[in-house]
């Protein structure tokens, strides 16, 4: 690890194809908006030696042009990879976007990744979302390792960052989550604060200098060796803890010296198990410097302590058809099985997906069967096609670097899938097979849309079905009660990122309009109406009378038609007219033009002519009768209602319950959850909801998260009745 005596200088920068899964590593960075990851992956590729000194990347590239498109990739905030060499070692970095709007993106990383590095600023903390994530990983096992950032800040104190840390991660063991490196500070400035040009290594108790703008390894003096000695003894204590070696704690606290050998190798074994959770500190490189604070240390505890992709568990793998298939874990030569964790579209290449390899070799300009299945309620159609793959890359800002082939374990862009979507699997087109998709978000923030003018129209279901490709937590609607083209988004800048690429991607201006919900109406009471239509015009003319009765009926039971012509006042082949009539009329609403259900509408009487009769006529006649009914009737709106389950900190169980009661929602119960959260259950109407995923994460401070699913429609109360009619009648 970064706490060996030497340290391995920056290797050459220039990403190449990975020829054995136990030379690779995949590693995602998380933390929120402002913590630094972006510029974290910056020095870390400066130190690996993937740009230079002079700040060029080495195929004609700059570091301004990563940061730009890092920029915007933060902006519109999507998931990047930055592919690093060092030490004989590829590592994949993955940096994951901070903005709660995409947690897909976030999803999607972890997906691909075998470990997680944690990136806390040191001025800022650790917020409620990064706690959710870190239990997320804690589920599966995934190993972790914390980076505090921003130490160049006045107001940064590393040891009160490690504790908080140690309380916000190790709640269950906070001797799990220990510093490795504690921080040595230069001279005080004119303002007091002194900044930090090196560390000092727990284990080694070795001195790492980089104030020189270049790592430089002593022995620490007298003076700071006692400064270390607590930290370090509760460091070995940690580690031993830990240990697979029983005999190892008997043998330390015995007064052996546990020798430095063995402490790195369970330490790294403990890391790798994701029972032990280092913290570390960064600092980005000063002009001109070649390497920024303790990225050599973190370097090299991604190589020597994070788990190699073969660690990772065989995915769950079946055929399309739905037959279990074993798949040996991270085999080079076995079955391919591939899985897109991200889909982009590039202006000059056109889409590109990123892909991760768990199981075989993907090589170039091979045809591959694609499978996508699970998705079709987000406007994924499923699907099974072959299709040939375009070239291999390793990116890095704007540059796309060929590669030659993607053995199980790694990472690689791919062009030219024209039908593969994020979360599809790729194989062999001889042996098709499907992963077990990830878990993604519900969206649950409606945007409802429609084309700014006739030529956006024409274009605007290509635009849509190629974002949702993209974005497999957007989910499209047509919604087919209010003609509304809805896509359901995670928060507000996700929409406004959707809007963009539609815009500027696809070339599609789109209106965004008020979003409807579902409202239907019923019959409060028992009502008759007499629908006549007659006409004589010349010639053939029109005559049909139907008289009937509505009665209203328990909610959920749709509408009943029911024939009780006596005497064949209405012939029996025009009863079916004057059904098809009544129901085309309660399709169109009665009240406010909203859906009539919940009815019993009974043909009682009625009249007919020998030669003017029709079917045309009685259907005619049988809405009339439906709308005289009505007039004569007392209608009640009906508006949905949402069964609404809110998982939330213990702390804010009272603010939420307040708001859902404010929304006119009916509380139904609570139960404690894990972590110190609470399940809150309520029945909330929909249309008091619209903007409860923006409304709810500010409530919470980004720490709670809810689930909607339609109950039932009820009655809405007088106000919002009248208020509803009003708008009817003002917009006919």
């Amino acid at each position: 690890m970064g706490d060996k005596a030497n340290a391995h200088p920056g290797a050459a920068g220039r990403a190449t194809a990975a020829d054995h899964p136990a030379s690779v590593r995949n590693v995602v960075l998380v933390g929120h908006s402002g913590s630094g990851k972006t510029t974290l992956v910056e020095a870390l590729a400066l130190t690996a030696g993937a740009v230079n000194r002079a700040g060029r990347v080495e195929d004609g590239g700059t570091v301004s042009d990563y940061d730009e498109i890092e920029h915007r990739q933060q902006r519109s905030v999507q998931l990047s990879l930055v592919p690093l060499d060092w030490d004989g070692y590829k590592i994949n970095v993955l940096d994951t976007p901070g903005y709660a709007d995409f947690v897909g993106e976030l999803r999607a990383g972890l997906r691909a990744a075998d470990a997680a590095l944690f990136v806390v600023s040191a001025s800022d903390g650790v917020d409620g979302s990064t706690r959710m994530v870190w239990e997320e990983c804690a589920a599966v096992g995934m190993p972790r390792a914390i980076v505090v950032t921003h130490l160049e800040s006045a107001r940064a104190d590393f040891d009160e960052m490690t504790r908080i840390c140690a309380q916000a991660f190790g709640a269950d063991d906070p001797d799990a989550v220990l510093p490795l490196y504690l921080p040595l500070h230069g001279p005080p400035g004119p303002d007091g604060h002194a900044p930090v040009t090196g560390l000092i290594g727990l284990l080694s108790q070795r001195l790492f200098d980089y104030s020189s703008g270049e790592r430089k390894e002593s022995e620490p003096g007298p003076e700071e060796l006692p400064l270390i000695e607590t930290a370090r003894n509760r460091l070995i204590e940690g580690i031993i803890s830990e240990s697979e070696d029983e005999t190892l704690m008997d043998r330390y606290l015995g007064g052996e010296e546990i020798d430095f050998g063995t402490l790195v190798q369970d330490l790294e074994r403990a890391v790798a198990r994701g029972v032990f959770h280092p913290v570390l500190a960064a600092a980005p490189a000063a002009p001109g410097a070649r390497q920024g604070l303790g990225t050599v240390e973190l370097l090299e505890l991604v190589t020597g302590g994070f788990p190699t992709p073969l660690e990772r568990e065989a995915p769950v793998v079946t055929t399309p058809d739905g037959r279990a298939r074993q798949v040996n874990a991270c085999d080079p030569h076995g079955p391919l099985v591939a899985e897109v964790v991200k889909t982009a579209s590039d202006p000059y290449v056109g889409r590109v997906s990123m892909v991760r390899v768990f199981s075989g070799t993907l090589r170039p300009d091979e045809t591959v069967h694609v499978s996508g299945h699970g998705l079709a309620d987000r406007g994924h159609e499923d699907h099974d096609v072959d299709e040939r793959i375009g070239a291999l890359s390793a990116p890095f800002g704007k540059q796309q670097r060929s590669l030659t082939h993607a053995i199980a374990g790694d990472l690689a862009c791919v062009a030219k899938l024209s039908r593969a979507e994020t979360g599809d699997t790729l194989s062999a087109k001889d042996d098709p097979l499907l992963m077990k998709p990830w878990e993604m978000p519900d969206p649950l923030l409606p945007l409802a849309i429609q084309a700014h003018s006739k030529a956006d129209e024409d274009k605007l279901s290509q635009g849509l079905s190629r974002l949702v490709a993209e974005d497999p937590t957007m989910r499209l609607e047509q919604n087919q009660s209010t003609h509304q083209v809805v896509l359901w988004c995670l928060g507000e800048a996700h929409a406004d990122v959707a809007l963009e690429r539609l815009r500027s991607r696809y070339g599609v201006q789109v209106d965004v309009v008020p979003h409807k919900v579902s409202l239907r109406e019923t019959f409060a009471a028992r009502s008759a109406g007499r629908g006549r239509h007659v006409k004589q015009s010349g010639g053939h003319g029109q005559y049909a009378i139907c008289e009937i009765e509505v009665e209203p009926l328990p909610g959920g039971s749709g509408i009943e038609f029911v024939d009780k012509v006596i005497g064949g006042a209405v012939p029996r082949q025009f009863i079916p007219s004057v059904e098809k009539g009544v129901r085309a009329q309660a399709a169109r609403g009665v009240a406010a033009g909203y859906p009539l259900i919940d009815v019993r509408i009974t043909l009682r009487d009625g009249k007919a002519h020998s030669v003017d009769s029709s079917d045309a006529a009685f259907q005619t006649a049988g809405a009339l009768a439906l709308r005289e009914a009505a007039a004569d009737a007392k209608i009640h709106l009906l508006e949905p209602v949402a069964e609404v389950t809110v998982l939330v900190g213990d702390e804010y169980v009272g603010a939420v319950m307040s708001d859902l009661s404010g929304r006119r929602g009916r509380v139904v119960g609570t139960e404690q959850s894990a972590g110190s959260r609470t399940l809150v259950r309520a029945e909330v109407p929909e249309i008091e909801i619209g903007r409860y995923a923006v409304d709810l994460r500010s409530l919470s401070h980004g720490t709670a998260r809810f689930d909607r699913a339609y109950a039932r429609h009820e009655p809405m109360p007088p106000q919002l009745t009248d208020r509803i009619r009003e708008q009817a009648q003002g917009n006919p």
